[in-house]
C-alpha cells in the first residue's frame, strides 16, 4: 500500500456527516429508533483510499462495492470486495479497509444505528453477493434516494423517510439475497400466468409454454403443481372456463361467440368442457344466474 492514504476528498464523491445535536431530538422517534444512519456517502475510483480504526466504530458500517476491488481486514479474517458484493463491519469490531493500488473500487456506505440490527445478520461477517443486474440497479437507486433524503433539510418527515429508505435497503441485501431462487420460481410463475390470461382466446400447448418462458416441461410442470395442483393446460383450461362464467353472468353473449371468443370453434366441445368444470352446461349456468337475479333483490315480508 502507499502512504498517500486518503480517507476523503476523491473526484465525484459524495459524502453526507449528520450533526448529531441535530440528529439525537429525533433517535427516539418509533418509526426512527429501529434504523437510522449517521453518515453516509460514494467514493467513486477511491484511489489511496483507507481508514483504520482500531477501537471499531460505535455504528455498523455497511460497505457496497460497485467498481474495482477492495479489502476489508478484521481481527480473524482479511476480505477481498469485488463488484456488486456487500459486506457489513459490526460495530465496536476493530477494522482496516483500503483500495486495491491498481483496480480502485468505487463504494457506497453508510454508517447507522438502532434497535432493530439483531434482526439482521450484521454480525456473521459474510459477504453478500448480488447476483443480477437488476437488484444492483435497485440497491444503487435506494442508495442514491437516501442521500438526496439526508442532504435535505433536517425534518422529522426526512429522517423517517430516511430510515424507512434503510430499511429497505438492508432487506433487500440480507433477505432476498437469501430467497433469490424462490423469487425466480415466483418471478416464472408470475409470467406463466401473465402468458395464459394474455392468450385466453388461443389453444396454448405446453410447448407454447416452454418457448415463451425458455424452461425446461418438467420444470414448469413442477410450477404449477406447487402454485395450482394442476397440470399447465388443465389449469389454462380452468382460467378459461372462469372467463366464460364471467361472459355468462355479465354479458348478453351467445354461447357461440364465447366459445369463439375463448379459443374454441366447436361450440359443442365448449360446452363439454365447462359442464366437465362447473357441473352444468353454459345455458343452464346462465339461466340459474338469471334465476337467482329475479329474487336476489326481494325482501321477505315477515
Amino acid at each position: 500500500m502507499t502512504s498517500q492514504h486518503k480517507k476523503e476528498g476523491f473526484l465525484g464523491e459524495r459524502l453526507i456527516v449528520l450533526p448529531f445535536d441535530l440528529v439525537e431530538p429525533y433517535v427516539e422517534h418509533p418509526l426512527i429508533k429501529r434504523l437510522y444512519p449517521t453518515d453516509a456517502g460514494y467514493f467513486p475510483s477511491a484511489s489511496h483510499h483507507y481508514r483504520d480504526r482500531q477501537e471499531g466504530e460505535s455504528e455498523y458500517i455497511l460497505l457496497y462495492c460497485t467498481a474495482g476491488l477492495g479489502f476489508i481486514s478484521l481481527p480473524e479474517m482479511r476480505i477481498k470486495l469485488h463488484p456488486g458484493e456487500v459486506f457489513c463491519i459490526p460495530k465496536g469490531m476493530r477494522h482496516t479497509y483500503y483500495a486495491d493500488e491498481d483496480n480502485p473500487w468505487s463504494i457506497l456506505w453508510f454508517h447507522f444505528k438502532g434497535t432493530d440490527f439483531a434482526l439482521y445478520p450484521l454480525d456473521d461477517c459474510q459477504i453478500i453477493y448480488l447476483k443480477h443486474p437488476k437488484e444492483q440497479e435497485r440497491l444503487q437507486a435506494l442508495f442514491i434516494h437516501l442521500f438526496d433524503a439526508l442532504e435535505g433539510s433536517y425534518t422529522l418527515g426526512n429522517f423517517v423517510h430516511a430510515s424507512q429508505l434503510l430499511s429497505a435497503i438492508l432487506s433487500g441485501i440480507y433477505f432476498k439475497e437469501k430467497t433469490h431462487t424462490a423469487n425466480a420460481a415466483n418471478y416464472a410463475f408470475t409470467k406463466a400466468i401473465r402468458y395464459l390470461y394474455a392468450n385466453l382466446h388461443r389453444t396454448i400447448t405446453l410447448h407454447d409454454l416452454t418457448q415463451h418462458l425458455m424452461l425446461s416441461k418438467s420444470y414448469i410442470h413442477t410450477l404449477f403443481q406447487k402454485h395450482t395442483q394442476q397440470a399447465p393446460i388443465e389449469y389454462f383450461i380452468h382460467l378459461k372456463m372462469e372467463q366464460a362464467c364471467r361472459y355468462l353472468h355479465m354479458t348478453d353473449l351467445q354461447v357461440q361467440e364465447i366459445a369463439q371468443k375463448l379459443g374454441y370453434n366447436d361450440v359443442c366441445y365448449f360446452s363439454r368442457a365447462f359442464k366437465q368444470s362447473r357441473g352444468m352446461s353454459p345455458r343452464t349456468y346462465r339461466n340459474r344466474r338469471e334465476t337467482v337475479g329475479i329474487f336476489k333483490n326481494l325482501k321477505p315480508n315477515i
